[in-house]
């Protein structure tokens, strides 16, 4: 998924002028490559598929937050249309779901949690504070991007900003019938209309 969306904004951004294919060449030379969807079998062949997994999260992480931290400190202006790109990869996840449909905003919080990369199971980066068959609300415990974001001298924000916009619209464009929001405390919600 993010390495699509990488694809994106370096093809928007050659069409602004920025040299974007320059940058992510030279991002690639320092952060890795993109697996280019390996078939998740064929890592499995591998003999530490945990490690070759904790490789290629950290090496997309990377990528991605150098790549946008680098376009944005040259151009913040993007940061809309960056953010628009990511939206509508929500929608097309949405749109390309295969899945049982949720009905309830707790059901739509765990087929979302397919999607989003927020750590492992056993590192509990989520909480769920609340939830019926109306509404789900959760908080994120720890931050798991922010050391990559550092790392590349960027600005976590960015990051929660386009997940936003993303998350967004993979909920609203799935399930109509629910939205998707980050509350002023911080914290996210699920709600039905």
């Amino acid at each position: 998924m993010l390495e699509k969306i990488e694809e994106d904004i370096v093809q928007w951004a050659n069409s602004q002028g920025f040299p974007a294919n320059t940058l992510m060449q030279d991002i690639v030379k320092s952060y890795g490559e993109p697996t280019g969807a390996v078939p998740l079998k064929k890592a499995a062949a591998k003999s530490n598929i945990h490690l070759w997994l904790y490789e290629v999260v950290q090496s997309t992480e990377l990528r991605q937050a150098a790549f946008i931290t680098t376009i944005l400190k040259k151009e913040p202006e993007f940061k809309y249309n960056i953010a628009e790109i990511f939206a509508k990869h929500g929608e097309n996840a949405a749109r390309e779901y295969k899945g049982v449909m949720p009905r309830t905003p707790e059901e739509l919080y765990i087929v979302l949690n397919d999607f989003v990369l927020e750590g492992m199971p056993d590192q509990r980066v989520n909480d769920i504070l609340s939830g019926s068959d109306n509404v789900i609300i959760w908080r994120t415990t720890k931050c798991l991007h922010k050391p990559f974001w550092d790392e590349v001298e960027g600005d976590i924000q960015h990051f929660y900003d386009l997940r936003e916009a993303w998350v967004k619209a993979f909920v609203e464009t799935l399930t109509p019938e629910f939205t998707y929001e980050r509350r002023p405390n911080g914290d996210y919600k699920i709600v039905r209309k």
